[in-house]
């Protein structure tokens, strides 16, 4: 049953979603950096394995109070058998001792066994949770923030809880009964000689002070500097050709090593003050020796204690002392492992994306009219990134969105798509407020085909099935011969099985952008986004992707960026923007004919 429960997989829905949870966790003002809170949260992560959890303890308690009658067996010994030189009952009192050092030994490692299953299950919740929540944070927060640093939040930080719950609570619990057990049988044995030996207390109390006070906040940078060049080498990785093509090897090594020295800093600081503490503690631990040496032996002469007890002192001491060492070694991993679940607690208490929305209704039978109405919209508290945009797109209309870079064209977009929150305005989908309904029944209605279009790792038959999940074989090459893919497919060593690494890194721009506009085929939209969807591709290839371009947008209400002014002549509506605000619109000709901006965009591409 013990060894099942072990083996299961374990959820921790029941937490994760109490009210006591949310509250820590998710409420706006709590604090990142609240130790006291962070540890409140990984206790109640652990007693949810109650069973489990409370047997380790109960073992914990067994293996303590077996640690102490050890010494205190051979302190009979000694009084007992070899100082009055009796054997009559020695070898009863062996086999005790030998009974009782088998018997912890197996209790500790049992209740080893068993905390290490408990831990890697919370640390699997946790990560769960974490990674699922990122999942449910908006936009806005990934713009932000570093990949790398994101990642090292779910890979390094949660691994630095994981190692501490593996071993530190055990060790924690079994030092604190150890601490107790060995005071008290010292006080029955000899109360003065007892306080003596605690005089080094005080001393072990200020020293310990002194060090934690400056280890925490060094494990903290710690993580921090580490996130941060996690960061940087994703970023390298990720922009390799960049890097090459501009020879810029020399600069990246030197944020490489900048991070790396803040790094090295804070880890030299961090380990030399925590590595002080075993340091004090046996100075500490041989001070109490050299105490119960001298002062034991002079209550022995006379005849106040018998030798016996200053073996079982001596015993004790090192008892007493090596729990005190091993709650401050582990407190230095705690510190460490704090640092790491506030990292993680950190993006746990950012707000989810949809958490406004949990009466809201949803988009239903969407035939494709959208508007604006007097929309404005800021990125930033200050400035305005687009300044009272209205427009109306019927449905099955494409609307073309042309300016210069900055111009707020993919804010539009980002704006339709719920991705940011407009300021001021309205945005309506068949006249229905899109912010009185759900994103995910938004988004729902779209599908995007992007400017670099990513492909995830898997064969190219998962890629093109991402657009619609439940898509049969059939169906997915149906939308691979409407996008004009099927033939590069088809040529291929394993076709639609072909395995896809690096974001599609084995086939040309032009084949990734086929798959995209299949995959968006696949969605079966009622409204599509093209951002600069053909602005990277060559003439031959441009071809092919506006005849696989005109079939998805056939019956659809399509919303176009694109440089290249020869994709939006046949747009029902060009939209020009320039600085955040409508300066022209109308058709291709009319606009041609105004001889305002977008002429101007016109006769400087015929020029290119």
């Amino acid at each position: 049953m013990l060894w099942k429960q072990l083996s299961e997989p374990f959820h921790y829905e029941k937490i994760l979603q109490s009210s006591d949870f949310e509250k820590k966790i998710t409420k706006k003002k709590a604090r990142a950096n609240d130790t006291k809170t962070t540890l409140g949260i990984i206790w109640r992560m652990l007693t949810l394995q109650k069973g489990l959890f409370f047997f380790v303890l109960f073992l914990v308690v067994i293996s303590s109070a077996l640690a102490l009658a050890g010494p205190v067996l051979i302190g009979r010994v000694i009084d007992d058998y070899i100082v009055a030189r009796k054997l009559n009952g020695l070898s009863t009192i062996l086999f005790m001792l030998i009974a009782v050092y088998i018997v912890y030994s197996l209790s500790s490692w049992l209740q080893n066994i068993i905390m290490i299953g408990i831990a890697q299950r919370t640390v699997l919740s946790l990560r769960t949770k974490l990674f699922s929540h990122l999942h449910k944070l908006p936009i806005a927060f990934f713009d932000k923030r570093q990949q790398g640093e994101l990642m090292s939040r779910v890979t390094n930080d949660i691994e630095n809880v994981s190692s501490t719950l593996n071993s530190s609570v055990i060790q924690v619990f079994s030092s604190t009964l150890t601490l107790i057990g060995t005071l008290s049988v010292m006080l029955y044995l000899s109360p003065l000689l007892a306080l003596i030996t605690m005089i080094i207390i005080p001393v072990m109390f200020l020293g310990m002070r002194w060090i934690t006070s400056r280890t925490g906040k060094l494990f903290q940078k710690q993580q921090q500097s580490l996130g941060e060049l996690n960061g940087v080498i994703e970023e390298s990785i990720s922009g390799q050709t960049i890097i090459k093509a501009f020879s810029a090897e020399s600069k990246v090594n030197e944020q490489f090593l900048d991070k790396v020295e803040k790094l090295k800093l804070t880890g030299f600081w961090s380990q030399t003050y925590s590595g002080m503490i075993p340091k004090l503690m046996n100075v500490l631990n041989n001070a109490s020796f050299a105490i119960i040496a001298g002062v034991g032996g002079i209550f022995a002469l006379k005849g106040w204690i018998t030798i016996g007890v200053i073996v079982i002192f001596v015993e004790f001491a090192r008892q007493f002392t090596r729990p005190l060492n091993d709650l401050a070694n582990q407190f230095n991993t705690l510190l460490s492992a704090i640092a790491g679940a506030e990292r993680v607690f950190e993006i746990l208490n950012t707000e989810e994306e949809g958490i406004d929305e949990r009466n809201k209704d949803v988009l239903r039978d969407v035939k494709g009219e959208v508007s604006f109405q007097n929309v404005s919209f800021s990125y930033e508290e200050e400035g305005s990134t687009l300044r009272h945009i209205t427009f109306t797109a019927k449905p099955g209309d494409t609307v073309a969105l042309v300016g210069p870079t900055g111009a707020g064209k993919t804010t539009i977009i980002n704006l339709l798509s719920r991705f940011y929150n407009y300021n001021e305005g309205v945005i309506t989908i068949d006249g229905v407020d899109v912010t009185s309904v759900t994103r995910a029944s938004v988004r729902k209605q779209m599908a995007f085909v992007l400017q670099e279009s990513f492909l995830f790792q898997g064969t190219i038959e998962e890629n093109i099935r991402y657009g619609r999940l439940e898509a049969s074989e059939d169906e997915i090459i149906e939308a691979a011969k409407l996008a004009n893919a099927h033939s590069f497919i088809e040529r291929l060593p394993n076709g639609y099985q072909t395995m896809l690494n690096n974001g599609g890194s084995g086939l040309s721009q032009g084949q990734r952008q086929l798959l995209a506009i299949a995959r968006a085929i696949l969605a079966n939209p009622i409204i599509l986004i093209l951002d600069e969807a053909t602005s990277s591709i060559d003439t031959i290839t441009e071809l092919h992707i506006q005849q696989a371009l005109k079939r998805l947008m056939k019956g659809r209400t399509s919303f176009v960026i694109a440089h290249r002014l020869n994709t939006i002549r046949e747009a029902d509506q060009i939209i020009v923007l320039q600085n955040g605000s409508i300066i022209e619109r109308g058709l291709h000709r009319e606009l041609v004919q105004q001889a305002g901006f977008y002429h101007d965009l016109v006769e400087a591409s015929l020029q290119n």
